[in-house]
């Protein structure tokens, strides 16, 4: 009896368990697609300089861009620079415009003093007082220039002095890294950034830029000779019995007696009366 029980009771038991594992699992809840986190932008990349800025050059913060005795006396190596900016009264015209321009702004080409001393000797000194004004305004665009933006400068560029092509011819060139200027008498090239704001641009050139209207003379073009001008031979003897006439008057007037101007029978009268004399005295 108890045998059958067990029986029984394993045979429930082998049943519930086929049972189960025929049933199928019920099925899991869907889950939520997980979201993809945004691809960040990339930054766009900043121009590329093309001058580099050089290791004693005052920042920003430091100095204020009305400054520019501030900025070039922290680079220790523009005194005639200075110098020149001040006597002809430049500096302050370059801060005025600085404080009180909106847009716009100014660049300045910086010749250092060991450039200045490779000059001539007595070559500022040989300049008037025009002469200094426009070789400092030759050297300062009417514009900021960014060191990534001379590549986009049109030549001749204009300075201050003017844009002239046959008296001030500035020109840059801009390959790679570097940045050339010719003016028709020299080629500088800039070194670095002395200075850079959104309204001054300081930048280093290793020589004076000389204007070409320094060095060369405008002469006006010789005359080509004249033929000389043919006389007729009628008009030739017409002036000569002028000339004549006029002289016998002329000797008229101050009682001289002209004997070309005697008749013929005032000759042979004359010829008569010393033939006669001749005789008396024979």
């Amino acid at each position: 009896m108890k045998q059958a029980i067990l029986l029984s009771f394993s045979l429930l038991l082998l049943l519930a368990s086929t049972t189960l594992a025929i049933s199928p699992a019920p099925a899991a809840a869907p889950k939520a697609a997980a979201k993809t986190p945004p691809t960040p932008k990339a930054a766009a990349p900043s121009p590329k300089q093309l001058v580099p800025t050089l290791p004693q050059s005052p920042d920003s913060p430091d100095s204020v861009p009305d400054d520019i005795t501030r900025i070039l006396k922290k680079a220790k190596m523009f005194s005639v620079l200075i110098r020149l900016l001040k006597t002809t009264e430049i500096m302050n015209n370059i801060n005025s415009q600085l404080i009180t321009a909106k847009s716009g702004g100014i660049t300045i080409l910086a010749p250092d003093d060991s450039a200045f001393s490779n000059l001539k000797a007595g070559f500022l000194n040989s300049l008037n007082e025009g002469q200094k004004i426009e070789l400092v305004q030759f050297h300062l665009l009417p514009e900021f220039v960014s060191s990534s933006n001379f590549d986009s400068l049109s030549n001749p560029v204009q300075t201050v002095a003017g844009k002239d092509p046959a008296r001030l011819p500035l020109n840059v060139n801009a390959l790679g890294n570097s940045v050339n200027i010719s003016t028709g008498v020299v080629n500088a090239t800039v070194l670095g950034v002395v200075y850079s704001d959104n309204k001054l641009g300081i930048y280093h050139v290793d020589k004076v830029l000389l204007p070409l209207d320094f060095f060369v003379t405008n002469k006006a073009p010789a005359l080509a000779p004249t033929a000389p001008t043919k006389v007729p031979k009628d008009a030739k003897d017409n002036s000569s019995e002028d000339d004549q006439e006029e002289t016998n008057r002329d000797h008229n007037k101050s009682g001289a007696v002209s004997l070309v101007s005697l008749g013929g029978t005032k000759l042979m009268s004359l010829g008569i009366a010393l033939v006669a004399v001749a005789t008396m005295w024979s």
